[in-house]
């Protein structure tokens, strides 16, 4: 069964890091220079594992009273197996673990259907973000 971690070490971040290449460089060709960005080093980093492999990945970024997730990619082919649910699950408890009161995202608007049904509402109209059609979403946090 997939296991979702807190990236604790620099191997569990490469792993992380390998996925996101994998979603957003290669498949959906955002340059490199976009996906890795100034905010590495002030994130909560997440990973998944089937086995041994690294298969989703995931960040979090505390910005006053709210937190904001990003960088959020399954594989292709695990995709629609439960596995993101799990990941979102990990990162709200994260959240809630330090106090955010909101969770924001900007979702690419392919997934925006994935959050409304994790309790995401949609805050925007569409905009452009590195060339994909995106909206941001909100949910509260809640307590634990």
């Amino acid at each position: 069964m997939p296991l979702v971690k807190v990236v604790s070490d620099d191997e569990q971040l490469r792993d992380a890091y390998s996925v996101r290449s994998k979603v957003f460089i290669q498949e959906q060709n955002v340059p490199e220079e976009e996906e890795i960005d100034q905010y590495e080093k002030d994130s909560i980093h997440f990973v998944v594992y089937d086995c041994n492999q690294a298969i989703g990945a995931a960040r979090l970024r505390l910005i006053d009273d709210y937190a904001k997730v990003e960088r959020v990619c399954i594989l292709k082919e695990y995709r629609g197996t439960g596995i993101g649910k799990r990941l979102m699950e990990a990162i709200e408890k994260a959240a809630a673990d330090q106090h955010a009161q909101h969770i924001k995202l900007h979702s690419q608007t392919h997934a925006e259907i994935f959050y409304n049904k994790l309790g995401y509402e949609t805050k925007s109209d569409i905009f452009m973000d590195a060339g994909i059609p995106h909206v941001a979403m909100e949910k509260k946090v809640r307590p634990i």
